[in-house]
This record gives C-alpha cells, sequence and structure tokens, in this order.
C-alpha cells in the first residue's frame, strides 16, 4: 500500500525545530511520506534566525518538477516565503500542477512581533495564494496584519476568520495559542463555526509549533480525513509534541515531533 504523499515548500532550520526538518518529522511520525520543496536556508537556533540564503528561484521550480512529475502529491504545504520571486514560482507551480490540497501557514511576524513580509510579497499572499489554499491556518498577529483586527477575544477570532475565508481560503483555522488561557483554536468553513480547546501547557519550548500543526493538518488531508479530523489530529498532535517538549539551547527549545509515538512504545 503506498503511504500518502505530503509536500511542504517552506525554508529549512538548521536547529532542527521548525520549517521543513520540523515538517519532514511530523509527516513520518503521523504516517505520511515527506517530500520537501526548499525555498531557503536559515542558520538558526533557539534564539533566533542569524542568517538567510534564499534559494534562486529556478531552483524552486526544479524542485517541484522534480517531484510533481515523478512521484506526485496527495497534498502540500506551505511556509514562510519572503521574496516575491520565489512565492511567484510557487504560486504558478501549485496551479500548474493543480494541487488542490494547499495548506497554507501564512508565517508572518516573528516571535518579537516583527513583520516578516511587506510590500508586494503581502500582496501575493493575499491576492494569489490564499485563494489557492484548502486550509489558512493563521496565529493571532498573522490574522491582525490579514484583517487589520485587534483580536482579544474568541468573537474576534471568529470575526478574523470570516473576513480571511472571504479573501478566498475555503477553511480557516486561526490558532488562539498567543491570548491567555485555554489554548483555544477557531475553525470555520464559510457556514459554522467549531472551537478546538486544550489546557495551556506552561513550557518555553514551543519553537516550530506552527510548522508542526500545519504538516500534521497536510498529512492529515492527505491521507484522506475530513477537515474538523484532520485539524483535531493536528491538534492533539502538536499539543502533546509541546507537553513532551526539548529543553534545548538557551531560548525556545524545539518540540517532541516523537512524542506521541514513544508514548504508544512506552505503554506497549
Amino acid at each position: 500500500m503506498k503511504p500518502a504523499r505530503i509536500l511542504t515548500i517552506a525554508g529549512s532550520d538548521s536547529g532542527g525545530g521548525a520549517g521543513i526538518q520540523a515538517d519532514l518529522k511530523t509527516i513520518t511520525v503521523l504516517g505520511g511520506f515527506g517530500m520537501s520543496v526548499i525555498t531557503a536556508l536559515t542558520a538558526q537556533n533557539t534564539l533566533g534566525v542569524h542568517g538567510i540564503f534564499d534559494v534562486p528561484p529556478e531552483f524552486v521550480e526544479k524542485q517541484f518538477d522534480a517531484v510533481l512529475q515523478d512521484i506526485g502529491v496527495d497534498a502540500a504545504k506551505t511556509g514562510m516565503l519572503a521574496r516575491p520571486d520565489i512565492l511567484r514560482v510557487v504560486i504558478d507551480k501549485i496551479r500548474e500542477y493543480r494541487i488542490d490540497k494547499l495548506i497554507v501557514d501564512p508565517v508572518m511576524v516573528a516571535k518579537g512581533g516583527a513583520l516578516l513580509i511587506r510590500g508586494e510579497v503581502m500582496d501575493l499572499l493575499q491576492t494569489q495564494l490564499i485563494p489557492l489554499a484548502f486550509v489558512l491556518t493563521p496565529n493571532i498577529p498573522e490574522a491582525e496584519v490579514l484583517t487589520g483586527l485587534k483580536i482579544v477575544t474568541i468573537e474576534d477570532m471568529q470575526e478574523a476568520a470570516r473576513r480571511i475565508h472571504r479573501m478566498g481560503a475555503r477553511h480557516v483555522v486561526v490558532k488562539g495559542g498567543h491570548l491567555p488561557g485555554a489554548a483555544v483554536d477557531v475553525f470555520f468553513d464559510g457556514k459554522g463555526f467549531y472551537e478546538f480547546k486544550v489546557e495551556r501547557i506552561d513550557t518555553p519550548n514551543t519553537h516550530g509549533t506552527g510548522c508542526t500543526f500545519s504538516a500534521a493538518l497536510a498529512t492529515g488531508i492527505a491521507q484522506g480525513k475530513e477537515v474538523l479530523d484532520a485539524v483535531s489530529q493536528a491538534k492533539d498532535y502538536v499539543t502533546e509534541a509541546i507537553r513532551y517538549s526539548f529543553a534545548l539551547g538557551s531560548g525556545h527549545g524545539p518540540t517532541n515531533h516523537l512524542a506521541p509515538v514513544a508514548r504508544k512504545w512506552e505503554r506497549r
């Protein structure tokens, strides 16, 4: 039996906690077959990003063609896409290969609050990439940038989800980890809302949670799960990865991508 094929289109994190590395770990643990289109190389650790080397757009295109013309894809996800020429190639290739099950993680705001993308990239994201999204997964700061809303309540998250849905995304998950209290994510499909609520885990080791969540979601979608079931699986997976996260480095440590499997092994 062939495994579900999941393509991650994102940057490499040399520290291993986020980006392509987090995505491929997540996809593998959840039973999918992970493939990659690397858009940038970063010199990165738990303290931050110390350098970025952008992959030439023509080589981004070659990676797409190599994977899609041979192996194919059941679902894909995007991460940070900071250059307009690279983003245009990604958009063109998604359209060319008719990738319908696309999870867009709109990496737009750094942990310190700085805006990572602006100008032409922001315009392309809002007008070209978001309308291709099967599911869009912004966190609170990203949803605020996309909508212009100040989000402080669940009702604000719902209104943000409505506005983002009107931009063309078929499903929206506004992640509420930046708000106090329980960690509540709001799902909207254009018809109704659904809340995913779990206890907040008190740990600084949350590096790569957005990448991990979107990769888990893409895996569930690729495996044929209904959207709500795939979101629920992704929420449970990232919660366990945070619960058993690693205190590595001097900053925000990584989550434990093997945690759900390791716990099953221990119980057996």
